[in-house]
């Protein structure tokens, strides 16, 4: 996990006066609430669903669960969040996103999580199964989860 300029830090020490930073994840704090989002989410769009801290999958419901929990987003996903833009695949764009490291998945969504003006995470939608597109109703569902999460880390 590499620590950036501004990001916040916990600050541990041990019992032989060692001092320990730790990067803190606003979104790690809400490991079981946004596993339970996304599983809803997932529910409700047919299509695999990872929520993201700045740096890894924090939560994720579809197939291949043990593939993903845990991973590394990609660069590409990274600078989508810290320029702040949403994701929405169309099929008049050859446009694509691979949104965790090592593996092949694309990504139909990803809206970042933006409260008090810092990125402290992502929802993202994998396409399901049959490769469709997403309908705005479904554009929209991730969108407002985004913005959802956004409000939850602010307090």
């Amino acid at each position: 996990m590499r620590i950036r300029e501004g990001d916040p830090l916990e600050i541990y020490t041990a019992a032989d006066g060692e001092v320990i930073f730790k990067k803190y994840s606003p979104m790690g704090d809400f490991a079981e609430f946004t596993a339970q989002y996304a599983e809803v989410l997932n529910k409700a769009t047919g299509m695999p669903v990872f929520i993201t801290d700045r740096d890894r999958v924090i939560a994720y419901s579809g197939a291949g669960k043990r593939d993903f929990s845990d991973r590394r987003i990609s660069k590409s996903l990274e600078s989508l969040m810290e320029e702040r833009m949403s994701f929405i695949a169309s099929p008049r764009s050859s446009e694509s996103l691979q949104p965790a490291d090592g593996r092949d998945e694309k990504a139909c969504l990803a809206f970042p999580v933006v409260s008090s003006g810092d990125v402290s995470g992502a929802v993202v939608a994998l396409f399901n199964a049959k490769g469709e597109y997403p309908a705005p109703p479904e554009v929209k569902l991730l969108q407002v989860a985004a913005e959802f999460l956004a409000k939850q880390t602010e307090e």
